[in-house]
């Protein structure tokens, strides 16, 4: 008897060196549903995935993968693809500098005779293009569009392939609100075409806007499924499943201790390093007080990365002017050395790319902004270098083996908590947190903003920039809006509200709000 299961895993198992990964994880997928997995950073998730699609081959975890009613063995990737399997990771496996067509059928060409047909490459392209809804030109080099749109070519590619079984893995973390919905809006499209996708996400109010069920995971094992025709499909109750409780605050509880003006960015102006006519930052300016926690909110592209780098050492931007005043003096900051001299940190909102040394472990990571406190005579002692990266592991609760283990190996919510001990470590007065929660869950999150306000407890001074307004109205004690590379706006924490800051950004665009909010 067929089942309608398109997808059934049973008893899954995977260990690591020293942890159980999956404990006995069972998931069954119906065929044509939008099946999301849940669960908070390091649950499990990915590995179950990176299993069914053959990057953990046969062999590496004990249980059964039945598809479309037969058990298969995956040796690699290859062979989870020509059966219908194709997964869609966090960080795109594109190749920059070919174009879109060549990306989309890298490793499945258009040829005949080992020679590559390109006009039906393109042609063909052109097709998967217009059914996932990018209106761009298949020549294009990938390098040359949005993230957005390249993670429409991924989606393209996988259809190439005839996909049966799409998987993609937080394929909204890096995307606006309107890419996101576009996203969203072609998966229950597929959905209408009888494709069956399995989408993992941090973001619970897109899973419950799409999903047809849920499989909560929680510390490897698969706690429920909910369904939307059976269940009530809420983000409390979803968040109730993920952490085993109820959470009922998502921001810890803080009574503001602000002392006087420590920080001030004045008249700070920066022109773009590819186009050096272009100014990207107007004029801004920005005061920060001791214990206070300042927001910088706007749309995409408002600048607001840019102006956190240039201020930081001027790690962004040509032809930079203004002026930086600290502690009432003013400092003259020429690269990143001298910002970590002056006590100025930034978490960088790319913690893979720029934040971390992922092949390095834990100890090297948190010691490495501020070197000279373990070090007599530009020799490092190793004594205190363990003794400081196991205090830090303890003291911000990092979850990993030792502090030997890989910072690549460790998930979202522990990799960002890499970061701000190294800054802790560092002892900075000034911190700018740019994106310091993106991509993880939610009861990580509740970690780093607890972190947060500890600091600021301790009188720091820190600027935060996110681009989730609730984030930004949760934790913040003041809020500046940016719009354009200009500081439009102020609010106190009393007075901001989500419809303000909106209305603040609409008034300096003239009402067009094509942005990320």
């Amino acid at each position: 008897m067929e089942s309608n299961f398109i997808l059934e895993m049973k008893n899954i198992t995977k260990q690591f060196p020293g942890v159980t990964a999956l404990k006995n994880v069972s998931l069954a997928i119906k065929q044509g549903e939008i099946h999301a997995v849940v669960g908070e950073n390091g649950a499990g998730k990915s590995t179950l995935m990176n299993i069914l699609s053959g990057v953990y081959p046969h062999g590496t975890y004990t249980g059964q993968i039945i598809f479309e009613n037969k058990e298969r063995i995956f040796r690699d990737v290859r062979d989870s693809e020509k059966i219908g399997i194709s997964i869609i990771h966090q960080e795109l496996a594109l190749s920059p500098y070919l174009s879109i067509g060549e990306n989309i059928f890298l490793g499945n060409e258009r040829a005949r005779r080992s020679i590559i047909n390109w006009d039906k490459t393109y042609s063909d392209a052109k097709e998967l293009l217009e059914l996932v809804g990018l209106k761009e030109n298949p020549h294009v080099a990938i390098k040359d569009i949005s993230v957005g749109k390249q993670q429409l070519v991924e989606i393209a590619k996988a259809l190439s392939k005839k996909v049966r079984l799409l998987i993609l893995d937080e394929p909204t973390a890096s995307l606006n609100e309107d890419d996101s919905e576009h996203l969203l809006n072609l998966l229950l499209n597929l959905k209408k075409k009888g494709l069956t996708s399995i989408l993992i996400s941090h973001k619970l109010n897109e899973i419950s806007q799409v999903a047809d069920s849920i499989t909560i995971i929680r510390d490897g094992e698969a706690i429920e499924t909910l369904e939307k025709d059976k269940d009530v499909i809420n983000e409390d109750r979803i968040i109730k499943g993920m952490v085993g409780r109820e959470l009922v605050d998502r921001f810890p509880k803080r009574v503001p201790k602000i002392g006087k003006v420590s920080f001030e960015i004045k008249d700070w102006s920066v022109f773009s390093p590819l186009n050096p006519d272009r100014q990207i930052i107007k004029n801004a300016q920005i005061t920060v007080r001791q214990g206070e926690i300042v927001g910088i909110a706007g749309l995409m592209g408002a600048g607001r990365t840019e102006l956190a780098m240039s201020v930081f050492g001027r790690s962004y931007g040509l032809h930079i002017s203004g002026n930086l005043i600290k502690d009432g003096k003013e400092l003259h900051i020429k690269t990143v050395r001298q910002a970590i001299d002056h006590k100025i940190a930034y978490t960088t909102e790319d913690r893979k790319t720029a934040g971390l040394n992922l092949i390095g472990d834990l100890r090297q990571n948190i010691t490495i902004a501020a070197l000279g406190k373990i070090s007599s005579h530009f020799v490092i002692d190793n004594e205190e270098e363990i003794k400081v990266s196991e205090l830090y592991r303890k003291k911000l609760n990092i979850r990993s083996l030792n502090i030997y283990q890989k910072a690549g190996d460790l998930s979202g919510g522990n990799q960002q908590k890499v970061v701000l001990s190294r800054w802790i470590f560092a002892e900075p007065d000034v911190l700018i947190l740019d994106e310091p929660t993106r991509g993880i869950d939610v009861g990580a999150k509740f970690e780093i903003y607890t972190i947060i306000n500890q600091l600021a407890d301790e009188g720091k001074s820190i600027i935060f920039i996110s681009s989730e307004l609730p984030e930004i109205l949760g934790i913040c004690d003041r809020i500046y809006v940016m719009s354009n590379g200009k500081i439009v706006g102020e609010f106190p924490k009393s007075e901001a509200t989500q419809e303000g800051i909106m209305k603040c950004i609409m008034q300096s665009i003239g009402g067009n709000t094509n942005g990320e909010y």
